[in-house]
């Protein structure tokens, strides 16, 4: 069997999660996004913010998660896997700030190779923020750019989903796989 492990990126509220549990409602292998998990993990240690307090440290810890969600999925039985981001997603977010990262960083993402990366362009319409989205639209439009340039330098093909409901995403993203 030919696994495939798919990304799913996007700048905040571009409707990455709600993709993702749409492709897990229709029976898909699907791996959510991390960093809520370490951003909430942080809060309950009293650290309000730890992307914006300690960044580095931050991302090393979705560095980490990130590089155990690809060994996980490449050990799945199904044939497809969906990731709720991706490894260069850090070294984005990295540059989007403007701060530098050891060199590892870069070989994560040269060590682990995605076979599709989908891309959510922002929307508007569909914005919203919460308590582990600290960035306004704008920070959103910023991000994105970043994640098209990240991921380009490690020679991804990036093909962007339209903006639609969620169930024609969900059949763009399969038809583009032909599953």
């Amino acid at each position: 069997m030919n696994k495939k492990i798919v990304v799913i990126i996007g700048g905040p509220s571009s409707g990455k999660t709600t993709l993702i549990e749409a492709l897990k409602v229709k029976g898909h292998c699907c791996y959510p996004e991390i960093s809520r998990e370490v951003i909430k993990e942080a809060q309950e240690q009293g650290i309000e913010q730890l992307f914006l307090e300690k960044p580095l440290l931050f991302s090393e810890l979705l560095l980490e998660g990130r590089k155990k969600q690809f060994v996980s999925a490449q050990n799945e039985t199904s044939a497809i896997v969906f990731l709720d981001r991706g490894i260069p997603d850090v070294l984005a977010y990295m540059h989007y700030i403007g701060d530098a990262y050891p060199s590892f960083f870069d070989q994560a993402c040269k060590d682990h190779k995605y076979n599709a990366i989908f891309v959510l362009p922002p929307w508007k319409d569909i914005y919203i923020s919460d308590s582990e989205r600290y960035e306004n639209y704008e920070q959103a439009q910023l991000i994105h750019a970043h994640l098209m340039e990240t991921y380009q330098k490690y020679e991804y093909s990036i093909i962007e989903v339209p903006k639609d409901t969620v169930e024609k995403r969900v059949d763009f993203i399969v038809k583009r796989l032909a599953i």
